[in-house]
Formats: C-alpha cells, structure tokens, sequence
C-alpha cells in the first residue's frame, strides 16, 4: 500500500484538499484491498481554508516518509511559503518520492525549487504571474496536467481529477483507474487542454454532441471517419470539426485515436486475447499500426503494457 500526505496550508483550496483526499482513499487494487492510505498534513494543527476551518490530524512528519506527496492550491498566491515546508518537499524530493500540485498549488513547488529546469503548469488565471516569478520553470499554460516522472503539476482546480487518475493509472493500470473515476462520477481522460476554458465561447446551435461521443465509445471497433461524424450531426464536415473542437479541444481524429488505444489498454489489462485481436476490436486497421499508436500514446508495447498492469489469467 502506498501512503498520500496531503499537504494542507493556510489559505488552502479546500475543494483541490477534497479532491486529493477523496480520490485516493477509495481506490481499491484488482483484488480489493485499500491501494493508498492518506494523510492531511497541516503547517498547523488549525488550518485556515476560506469560509471555514480545518483540523488537520497530522503535522509535517508523514511527509518524511509518504510515497506520494500532494500540495492543493492556496487562494492567496503571495503569501510566503514557511521554510520548513520548503525544507520538507526538498527532503522528500531528495530521496525519491512523487511530488504533485493541482491548480496554484505550483507556486508551493516552485517556490521550494523543485520546478526548475523542468515544464510545469498551473491555473490559467495566474500562469503569466507564475511565469514571471520562476524564470527557470518552463510553462505550459494550455494542459490539464504535465508530469515530469517525479514531478506532476495541474492546472485549475478540476484539472487535479485528471492528474489523480493518471497517477492512479501510473501505478495500478486503466482498469483500476476507471474505476476511481467511476466513483467519482468523473471522466477518465478529458481530451484537450485548459485553454478551452479561459474564454466563453459563442454559443452552439447544435445541440451537444454528448450523445455522438457516446456512439462513438459504442462503435470503436468500426469504420469511422469524419465524414460519418459530421453526417450524424447533420453538420457539414467542415462545421462539425470546428464544433467538435469547441466542445472538446482536439480533433475528431485525435479523440478517436485516444479513446481506441484506451479501450486496447482495458483489453490488455482484463483479457487474454491476442495483441492483434485487442488491436482489431479496439478499431485499428492493422496490428502493425496498432502498436505504433499505442506506443506513441502509452509509451510502452502492447506486450509490455501488458506484462505490467495485467489481470487476467493465462
């Protein structure tokens, strides 16, 4: 079982704290056992968190010794992170733990140095400001998450959901981590970045595609191409790849691709069928194409995905 401390400062954005806690107590491993124990570590045994209070049951020491070590956002950006803070992340950097931000929380990380020399992001609202104060950080402002092995930061708030079940997957594989998500009512993987959200588009006058993304989840095994697409939506193709890409932020293609090489890692974790059988019922036109696409997404082989987070019996 691997241990969480979540990190609780005063200021702390309380909905980015419930995110971390929440997710990763009710994980559960293949065969149902607890896959993490959780921690909220406080700078004080009261810690201040907008509208309310916090009692946080544990000071600093479990940071020593966590796996995983999560820092929420804080609402006010220029308040000066204590020393013994900065001293406990550099520790726990130093001997190996992962380290994860979600939304302003990468001040925190910054500001102890552990950004430097690596890409980072964070909420869009602050990310010239986060910018300008780390020179040695380098930005990416349109992701949801970037990890950087031992490093992850998120962008706004509800960004922390992707990267928790992409560390999630990281260590148990994609069944495991569809079933946090599950949990959560939350989707897996959200395609595109947080740059769809800074600015309210004009509104749609088709409705949503919501229920085509589903149709297309049904027939992934199937020949799909835009013109199909835009033909369900009774749009013209050029109309419906710019709508796809308002209410998504990719491509039709590229949404495609993702969701078939996630159905081949569900296939390759539960069942014992033939790397070119998952490729066939995942939707893709050769095995040899396959295993490219999935290596380009996954970055690991088929065969060596499978090695790692199967389940399934011989």
């Amino acid at each position: 079982m691997r241990t969480v401390a979540v990190l609780a400062l005063h200021g702390v954005v309380s909905f980015d704290l419930g995110i971390a806690c929440d997710i990763f107590s009710r994980v559960r491993t293949v065969d149902g056992g607890e896959a993490y124990r959780v921690f909220v570590c406080g700078e004080s045994s009261r810690v201040r968190a907008g509208h309310f209070d916090i009692h946080a049951p544990w000071r600093l020491e479990p940071m020593m010794d966590a796996d995983i070590l999560i820092v929420p956002g804080v609402e006010d950006i220029n308040l000066a992170v204590p020393s013994t803070v900065k001293k406990a992340l550099r520790l726990a950097s130093d001997r190996g733990a992962l380290i994860a931000s979600i939304c302003t929380g990468a001040f925190v990380l910054a500001s102890a140095g552990l950004l430097d020399g690596k890409r980072a992001t964070t909420h869009w609202a602050v990310v010239n400001e986060f910018a300008h104060r780390f020179p040695a950080v380098t930005v990416d402002p349109d992701v949801l998450f970037v990890d950087e092995g031992n490093v992850v930061t998120s962008a706004g708030s509800s960004a922390g959901l992707d990267m928790c079940f992409h560390l999630i997957g990281r260590h148990h594989g994609q069944a495991v981590a569809s079933h946090a998500a599950r949990l959560a009512v939350a989707p897996l993987f959200r395609d595109g970045g947080q740059a769809q959200f800074i600015q309210q588009t004009a509104p749609l006058t088709s409705s949503s595609l919501a229920p085509l993304l589903e149709w297309m989840l049904a027939n992934l095994d199937q020949p799909i191409d835009v013109a199909l697409l835009a033909k369900r939506a009774s749009m013209t193709p050029r109309t419906f790849a710019r709508r796809f890409g308002d209410q998504t932020g990719t491509t039709p293609i590229q949404w495609l691709l993702k969701a078939r090489v996630r159905r081949a890692q569900e296939l390759l974790e539960t069942t014992s069928a033939s790397v070119d059988h998952v490729a066939v019922a995942a939707g893709f036109d050769s095995p040899v194409t396959f295993r490219t696409r999935f290596r380009s997404v996954v970055g690991l082989t088929p065969s060596t995905y499978r090695r790692r987070f199967s389940t399934a019996s011989p």
